[in-house]
């Protein structure tokens, strides 16, 4: 199979065997055929790894790789290694598809000469909760400064990489952080750092699946702290790459901390709290906003840094008792 255009889809595998059958075959029902599908069994103790190979023998573009458990990174990371095509996608294993999304995704791509291509998202719950729209539905083009600006407000893009098509020039050399939740924070900024621009489609393309056991659906722990970890590895790189965000950064990564707070009040106990705030206090000193920054904000946003200034965690329990941002 000739490499030209050829998309490499990557499913990360781990104890899905329930789900996994809906995963493949969605992706092996696209309407674009010139897929190559990298099923990477993370060392799952289920039966995962038989339905892999069983998928292998009924479509000759799957592989599978099956590997020692090292979580969701690795398993991409081994994934991306191996893939082939000019095109990389990822999907979670316990997702699905809609089948025209890589066919819209390279189209925009291709049309718009952009080197990431992001649709439109549903979430889907097991527990039958209404649906709703995770992602803007948009039609339009970014370049790279406006792209990193929709991250930065969650607007136009957020950071899971499952919904995007990114060409494989524009992610070599980043490689998942090993061993984080909310792995995606640190690296869809790089990503999207090195992309001229991206393109996003009105598409949903992709089904996000709410499950319990899943880690979103786990009660709250210190490993959740990761993602501010993430936000404050972004601030290095908006410092470097982009000066001018670099506000923007800040204040987000501030709220990111009193919402970490807030969930952490609310679902933790005694020492673990005290943990929680000893981590966030000093990512906050590290990071610390000045009153030039505090100009560029709206007021309301205004009074809770100057609040959290003085206490993160007095801040964080009058949020909560007003329902605010939870």
């Amino acid at each position: 199979m000739s490499n030209s255009n050829l998309i490499s889809v990557i499913v990360p595998i781990y104890k899905v065997e329930k789900l996994l059958d809906r995963c493949v075959e969605s992706i092996v029902c696209q309407t674009y055929p010139k897929l190559e599908i990298i099923l990477v069994d993370d060392g799952s103790p289920d039966r995962c790894p038989n339905i892999c190979d069983e998928w292998a023998k009924k479509d000759p573009r799957i592989r599978v790789i099956h590997k020692q458990n090292g979580g969701l990174s690795d398993a991409r990371n081994a994934g991306i290694e191996l893939a082939k095509g000019e095109f990389i996608g990822f999907v979670d294993a316990d997702d699905w598809i809609a089948p025209e999304m890589y066919e819209r995704l390279l189209k925009a791509m291709l049309k718009d000469h952009s080197d990431i291509a992001a649709c439109s998202v549903e979430m889907i719950w097991e527990d039958n909760t209404q649906n709703r729209m995770l992602t803007q539905q948009n039609n339009c083009v970014l370049n790279k400064r406006e792209a990193q600006m929709a991250l930065l407000n969650e607007s136009k893009l957020k950071d899971p990489v499952w919904y995007k098509l990114y060409r494989k020039k524009t992610i070599e050399g980043i490689a998942f952080a090993k061993g984080k939740y909310h792995e995606d924070v640190f690296w869809s900024y790089q990503a999207i750092g090195n992309a001229d621009s991206v393109s996003i489609i009105d598409y949903v393309g992709y089904y996000y699946w709410q499950r319990r056991g899943s880690i979103m659906g786990e009660k709250y722990s210190l490993k959740r702290l990761d993602a501010v970890e993430g936000k404050c590895n972004r601030q290095e790189y908006l410092k470097e790459h982009f000066p001018e965000l670099e506000s923007k950064g800040l204040v987000d990564l501030w709220f990111s901390c009193m919402y970490q707070g807030q969930a952490a009040l609310k679902e933790l106990s005694g020492d673990e709290i005290q943990k929680v705030f000893q981590k966030l206090d000093h990512m906050i000193g590290k990071y610390p906003i000045t009153k030039k920054n505090l100009m560029d904000l709206k007021k309301s946003h205004r009074f809770w840094v100057r609040l959290a200034k003085i206490s993160l965690i007095k801040t964080c329990k009058i949020r909560n008792a007003l329902k605010i941002g939870m």
